[in-house]
C-alpha cells in the first residue's frame, strides 16, 4: 500500500463511527487543489477495488474494521460448513451458499461483525489449492473422475485431457484447476498410477499437498557438481576441529546428519560444541538449488519415505556429517555453567571430522550401562556421560525459567514391502533424544541472541502466548474434571502452565489434559521479528541446527556468513535482506503447515488401514474429546476412533458442551473427557481416514445426583405430562357431558 492510501486509511479510522466523506479526507490531509482531488479520488477508487475501504449509504467511506470485514483462512468441514478462527472470539461459521467458490485453506475476506457468528465471504484473496487429485470410478454412464477430497464432490466440474490420455478404472490422476468459479475446469496434468498399486496412496497425498518428490534437472545438475570430498581451499579461515572428539546422534534410519556434538567438562561446568553442516557454502543465494529449497521450505517425512528439501546426493553426501569424513560446518561453542545456564558463547565457521555415527538406541543403552556397547565405543571415553550431565543441566535451567513440557504421543508406523501397515505404536523417547534436543535448543538460543543484538537480518522461530478465549475454555474443562488452573489477572505465563501440568502429571486425565493444553497454544511459526518463544520461555529463539531439511535454518546460516563472518556493512543490502527474510518467513511457515498436514493425512490413512485388519477386536482407551456427534477415544498406540451417539445404547444421552460430557437422561451415566473406556473396532475407512468404535459394556461413571440441567429437563417433562393428562381429562369430560 502506498503512502497516500495509508494516510487516507488513517483518516477514515480516526473518524470512528462518524461519516467520513472524500471532502473530509481532503481537509484532514490539507489537500485542496483540483489535482489533489483527482489523486485522492483515484486512490479511493483503487482502495474500494482492493476492499481496503467500503462506500456507505451517505457516500462516505469505512475501513475493513468499521465495516466488520476481516481476512482469514477458511477451513471447510466434510459437511460443507466453513469456519474461520477469530482471536478471543468464537469462530465465524460460513454456510456453503455464502462461500463464493472458496475451497479449504483459501485466504478470504469475510464480512462478519464482532457480535455475529455467521459470516459471508466477499472476496477470495489467495488460493491454497491449484490442483485436484481424483480416481476414475465406473458409473452407470461409464468411467467418471471422482475427486479424492469429498468436499469437492458436490461441486460441478468437467475434466479436460490431451488426446493421448486414456482413462481406465481405478486410475489416479492429478489435475490442474484452470477455472474455479461456476463449473470448475480441471485438466489432467499427471498420471499417478492405479489406486491399488503399492505407494500410490501416499504419493497421492503428497502431490495433493503440492509436495513433488522429483527435482528439476538444473537442481540435480548443481547438486552433482560438488562431488563428495571437500576442497582444501574451502578450509581456509575456518576453525579446525577435526582433532576434537565429535559424534553425530540420530535415529536408526537417518541418512542425513546435519548436527554433531562435542563436550568437555571443566572447572566452570562444560564446554559444549554444537557443529552444524554448512549447507549455505553449497546452496548459494538465488541458485537453482536455493530457489528449489525455498519453494519446498522443508523436508517431508511420511511413513516409509522422505521427500527432501535438497537432493539426496547433497543431503546424504557432502553436506551430511558422515563419520570419518572432513565436513564444513558452523559451530556454536558454549560455556555451560554448572547450573545449566549459558555463561558465554562463540560462533565460528569450522571444519570437523565426526568420529562416530551414533544412534539414539545405542546411546540410550550406553547411558543405561550396556557393557558391550561401552566397550565398543571405549575410544570415545566418557563423552556420552559428560554430554548427558551437561544436557540435563541445560534442561533443568530451562525448566526453572518456565519452559513447558507437553506429553504428546508420536506414532511409529511400520509397513511391509507393499506399504501395508503391520504395526502402530507410540514412539518411545529416551534420554539420548532429550540430550540432543537440549543441546540444539541451547545453540538455537545463542544464535538468536547473536542475530538480535548484532541487528543482523534473520528468521526467528516465534511462539506467541495462547489466546485468552482458548485458555478460558481449557480452564472450564479442567475444572469440570476436578483440576483447578490458577492464572494471573492479565497475561498468561509459561511457568503457570508448567506448574499446572506438573500438578496433574500423575492423574488419569493427564494425557488428555496435556493434549488439550497443547491445542490451546498458538502454532509456532517463522517471523523476521524476534518476539520470543512462549513454550520454551525464551525471549530469543530461532532454528539454526537443521539447514539440510529446513529453509529458515539455511537463511540464518547465510546471514551469519554475510554479516558476522564476512562483516558486510552495506545498508542497502541489509534492508533488502530484511525484506527477503520477512518474505521467506511467511512462505516457510506456509510450507511447514502444508508438510504437517500431509504427514498427518498419511498417518491417519495408515492407522485406518491398520485397523481394517482388527475389526471386532477390543481395546482400552481414554475419551480424548467430546463433540455433538459422539466422542473420540485415544488408544495407547496413538490411534483415535469415534464412538457415535447412536452407539450409546440403553438411554437417551444429552451432550453437555460446558463439561465436555454425555449424560444419560434416565441412568445419569456419564461419558466425559479423560474417562477410561473399553471399545470394539466397528469399522475403518482408509480413504476417509476414519475409524469407528463401539463401547464394550456400560463402563461410564454413574452420577447418583442428577445435575441441575437434567433435573430441570425432567421437571419440564413432568409438568408437560401433567398438563397433557389434565387436557386429556378435560376433553373426555366435555365429550361425556355433551353425550
Amino acid at each position: 500500500m502506498n503512502e497516500l492510501k495509508e494516510q487516507i486509511l488513517s483518516v477514515i479510522e480516526k473518524r470512528g463511527k462518524k461519516t467520513c466523506t472524500a471532502d473530509m479526507i481532503l481537509d484532514a490531509l490539507n489537500m485542496h487543489s483540483s489535482m489533489d482531488f483527482i489523486r485522492v479520488s483515484k486512490a479511493l477508487e483503487e482502495m474500494e477495488k482492493e476492499y481496503l475501504v467500503f462506500r456507505t449509504d451517505g457516500n462516505g467511506f469505512e475501513s475493513r474494521e468499521q465495516r466488520g470485514v476481516f481476512e482469514g483462512r477458511i477451513s471447510i468441514a466434510r459437511n460443507g460448513m466453513g469456519y474461520i478462527d477469530r482471536e478471543d472470539r468464537e469462530a465465524v461459521r460460513i454456510e456453503p451458499d455464502d462461500q463464493l467458490s472458496a475451497m479449504d485453506g483459501d485466504t478470504v475476506l469475510v464480512a462478519c461483525q464482532l457480535w455475529q457468528v455467521y459470516g459471508t465471504v466477499i472476496k477470495i484473496l489467495k488460493r491454497a489449492r491449484t490442483q485436484v487429485i481424483g480416481t476414475y470410478i465406473p458409473t452407470a454412464r461409464g468411467l467418471k473422475f471422482i475427486p479424492d477430497d469429498e468436499r469437492l464432490r458436490e461441486k460441478q466440474y468437467r475434466v479436460l485431457s490431451d488426446k493421448n490420455f486414456t482413462p481406465v478404472e481405478g486410475l489416479k490422476v492429478l489435475c490442474d484447476i484452470e477455472r474455479y468459479d461456476g463449473v470448475m475446469a480441471l485438466r489432467v496434468a499427471r498420471v499417478i498410477g492405479h489406486k491399488d498399486d503399492p505407494g500410490v496412496d501416499i504419493l497421492s497425498i503428497l502431490l495433493d499437498h503440492d509436495i513433488v518428490p522429483e527435482f528439476p534437472d538444473d537442481v540435480n545438475e548443481q547438486a552433482n557438481s560438488y562431488g563428495s570430498v571437500i576442497k582444501e581451499e574451502d578450509i581456509a579461515g575456518r576453525h579446525d576441529l577435526r582433532s576434537v572428539r565429535t559424534v553425530t546422534i540420530d535415529g536408526d534410519d537417518s541418512k542425513d546428519f546435519d548436527d554433531a556434538v562435542s563436550v568437555e567438562a571443566n572447572e566452570n561446568g562444560w564446554k559444549l560444541l554444537v557443529s552444524i553442516a554448512d549447507v549455505s557454502h553449497y546452496v548459494t543465494e538465488n541458485s537453482p538449488l536455493d530457489k528449489e529449497a525455498r519453494k519446498r521450505g522443508t523436508s517431508v517425512y511420511v511413513i516409509d519415505r522422505v521427500v527432501p528439501m535438497l537432493p539426496h546426493v547433497l543431503s546424504n553426501g557432502i553436506c551430511s556429517l558422515n563419520p570419518k569424513e572432513d565436513r564444513l560446518t558452523l559451530t556454536c561453542a558454549m560455556q555451560v555453567a554448572k547450573d545449566g545456564t549459558i555463561a558465554s558463547y562463540e560462533l565460528w565457521p569450522s571444519v570437523i571430522r565426526s568420529d562416530e555415527r551414533m544412534t539414539y538406541s545405542n546411546v540410550n543403552k550406553i547411558l543405561d550401562g550396556d557393557e558391550a556397547l561401552r566397550a565398543r565405543y571405549a575410544h570415545l571415553g566418557d563423552l556420552f556421560d559428560t554430554l548427558a550431565d551437561c544436557a540435563d543441566a541445560i534442561r533443568s535451567a530451562r525448566i526453572r525459567k518456565g519452559a513447558i513440557e507437553f506429553d504428546s504421543d508420536e506414532a511409529e508406523i511400520k509397513v511391509d514391502e507393499n506399504g501395508h501397515p503391520v504395526s502402530v505404536e507410540a514412539k518411545v523417547r529416551g534420554h539420548a533424544e532429550e540430550v540432543i534436543e537440549d543441546c540444539m535448543i541451547a545453540a538455537n538460543v545463542c544464535v538468536a541472541n547473536q542475530l538480535k543484538w548484532s541487528q543482523i537480518p534473520g528468521i526467528y522461530r516465534i511462539h506467541e502466548e495462547p489466546s485468552s478465549r482458548r485458555i478460558r475454555d481449557f480452564v472450564r474443562i479442567s475444572e469440570a474434571l476436578g483440576h483447578k488452573l490458577r492464572l494471573g489477572q492479565s497475561n498468561v505465563y509459561p511457568n503457570e502452565i508448567q506448574r499446572y501440568l506438573e500438578s496433574v502429571r500423575d492423574t488419569n486425565e493427564f494425557p488428555v489434559l496435556s493434549t488439550l493444553m497443547l491445542r490451546c497454544m498458538q502454532k509456532a511459526r517463522y517471523d523476521a521479528s524476534c518476539v520470543g518463544h512462549f513454550g520454551l520461555a525464551e525471549e530469543e529463539y530461532l532454528h539454526f541446527t537443521s539447514p539440510i531439511r529446513r529453509y529458515p535454518d539455511l537463511v540464518v546460516h547465510r546471514m551469519l556468513r554475510k554479516y558476522l563472518f564476512e562483516g558486510c556493512t552495506d545498508l542497502a543490502q541489509m534492508k533488502q535482506d530484511e525484506a527477503n527474510c520477512s518474505e521467506y518467513a511467511e512462505s516457510s511457515s506456509i510450507r511447514e503447515r502444508n508438510a504437517q498436514d500431509a504427514e498427518y493425512a498419511c498417518e491417519d490413512m495408515k492407522k485406518a488401514e491398520y485397523m481394517l485388519d482388527h475389526i471386532g477386536e477390543t481395546y482400552d482407551g481414554l475419551i480424548c474429546s467430546v463433540t455433538p456427534h459422539g466422542f473420540y477415544v485415544h488408544l495407547p498406540n496413538t490411534i483415535e476412533g469415534l464412538v457415535q451417539v447412536k452407539e450409546l445404547r440403553g438411554d437417551f444421552y444429552i451432550f453437555d458442551k460446558d463439561r465436555m460430557q454425555y449424560i444419560g437422561e434416565r441412568s445419569h451415566r456419564i461419558y466425559r473427557v479423560g474417562m477410561p473406556v473399553t471399545v470394539k473396532v466397528l469399522a475403518a475407512n482408509p480413504a476417509m481416514h476414519t475409524i469407528d468404535f463401539g463401547l464394550v459394556g456400560h463402563n461410564g461413571s454413574v452420577q447418583k445426583k442428577a445435575p441441575a440441567f437434567i433435573k430441570k429437563r425432567e421437571e419440564r417433562k413432568h409438568v408437560k405430562k401433567a398438563r397433557d393428562i389434565t387436557r386429556k381429562g378435560n376433553r373426555h369430560g366435555t365429550k361425556k357431558h355433551k353425550r
